[in-house]
């Protein structure tokens, strides 16, 4: 299995290579030449491998199909040592809790940092520890989050061999418990930034950065946002996983709405689809910061400048530059490097948008694809919110609240619709004592976590003090 550019570089890679690399030399992401198709006998035996044999072998056999230069037996045993019980807190993993009317969650916050961002992130950690030390090498992650991705990269690369972590955040604009599970660790492998900016700031500086080719090589920079294709690989397998406990048998569909922002959860059921996974429609639902959904609606993708993004009670969406749809696009228009890099590389830097609402393709994201979306603002969360915990006794946090309103309004009869939670309520207590009058559970471990001592540097919106910073770090 090779990879390519989204942006027509010429050049292929082997996994392993584009897994320690983040963005390709043209500044495009890695995608596969092409995808694995999934035929009919192969679902019905994963889901014998799944109920059998358990989550961590599904995601071995999906895995294995798009990495060969990690043997196998060594992929499986990463695989088993990512996916147990004691680190997400139940066998199955991803189990689904139904709601009503074929309206089901599926759970990915079970793991160490309570937010999906787990799921891929403990199986990154260890492919990159196995990866390094195969090479002897060492990497430094320069990263960005709007919440969940920083806190599930470092609490799955603390104290991993050869690998330091600079993550990059918007300073101010994160829960106070997102920002403890980060800033109290004292790991001396991790380095928070909080930047004076909001999350497209961080994103910029983590391009910016990964473009500068002399920078990059000399201090061997790899990043763990969802630009880099191991983390959305690892993403495809919860789509299986919840497609296998929805249903039956192979003829029968499901839907998925996915809270987004950065579009890389919901690009990973994109992969599954193009796979031959029977996904029906694929829901994107946006906060207030809904440049997706006005895309799926219009055509027209407007990224917002930092003035105009909002900041919410869902933060984790409060993005207005989508990373990994340029994925997505590159799939839309036929695989076109060149009209990519004319899309993302000029038009977007110049004009700060393109539409391709006139353009045959458009359609297509729905028709073919099976894109729709939706927006909700801070008062459906709220009311949401308080549906969930009145009708179901549940407690939802408010990203899942958002998926939750949005596919009320894409269900179509006999098809289950799959919410993907993002994370558990606590990190957003705030928001959940608006909506309830009450804070929500919160875990042992994490009584007290916003009290602890916190080890971070603010620093401006600045590539070049980025930088000093992480040379002065590993020099």
């Amino acid at each position: 299995m090779l990879y390519l550019s989204t942006r027509g570089h010429p050049e292929r890679k082997h996994f392993c290579d584009i897994l320690l690399e983040g963005l390709a030399p043209d500044g495009g992401l890695y995608l596969p030449e092409s995808y694995p198709q999934i035929d009919d006998a192969t679902l019905t035996r994963w889901r014998t491998v799944y109920h059998k044999q358990g989550y961590s072998e599904l995601a071995f056999e999906i895995l294995s199909l798009y990495i060969d230069d990690i043997p196998p037996e060594d992929l499986r045993a990463l695989c088993h040592k990512t996916y147990t019980a004691a680190v997400f807190g139940t066998g199955e993993i991803v189990p689904l809790r139904h709601m009503e009317d074929s309206l089901w969650l599926e759970a990915l916050s079970n793991g160490p940092t309570l937010a999906f961002k787990d799921m891929a992130m403990q199986l990154l950690g260890n492919l990159f520890e196995y990866e390094l030390k195969r090479r002897g090498e060492q990497l430094n992650i320069l990263g960005a989050t709007s919440g969940d991705t920083g806190s599930a990269a470092e609490h799955a690369m603390r104290g991993k061999e050869g690998v330091r972590v600079f993550m990059t955040s918007p300073h101010g604009r994160m829960s106070a418990f997102q920002q403890a599970q980060m800033f109290s660790l004292q790991d001396q492998n991790i380095h928070n930034i909080a930047i004076e900016g909001v999350f497209d700031d961080c994103q910029d500086i983590v391009k910016a950065v990964s473009n500068d080719l002399e920078f990059k090589r000399k201090y061997k920079i790899g990043t763990v946002n969802s630009i880099n294709w191991a983390r959305l690989l690892a993403q495809v397998v919860y789509y299986f996983a919840g497609y296998i406990q929805a249903t039956e048998s192979n003829d029968q569909k499901v839907s998925f709405t996915v809270p987004s922002g950065n579009f890389g959860n919901v690009c990973a059921g994109h992969v599954a689809r193009m796979m031959g996974l029977p996904i029906h429609t694929l829901v994107v639902a946006t906060n207030e910061n809904d440049v997706l959904d006005e895309f799926f609606r219009t055509g027209v993708y407007r990224v917002r400048a930092s003035a105009d993004t909002h900041e919410t009670s869902s933060p984790s969406m409060d993005i207005s530059k989508a990373s990994n749809f340029e994925r997505f696009i590159f799939d839309l228009l036929g695989r076109d490097g060149a009209q990519v890099q004319a899309l993302f590389g000029a038009a977007l830097s110049q004009q700060g948008r393109f539409d391709l609402s006139q353009n045959p393709v458009f359609a297509q994201a729905a028709q073919r694809y099976g894109f729709v979306s939706g927006k909700s603002t801070h008062a459906d969360r709220l009311a949401t919110i308080r549906d969930t915990h009145a009708r179901f006794g549940m407690t939802i946090d408010t990203h899942t609240a958002d998926g939750v309103k949005v596919a009320r309004e894409h269900r179509s009869p006999g098809i289950p619709m799959l919410v993907l939670e993002t994370a558990l309520p606590i990190k957003f207590a705030e928001t959940i004592v608006e909506a309830l009058g009450h804070a929500p559970e919160r875990p042992a471990k994490f009584v007290g976590i916003e009290d602890l001592p916190k080890r971070v540097q603010v620093m401006p919106a600045d590539v070049a003090q980025v930088k000093a910073y992480i040379a002065q770090h590993c020099d």
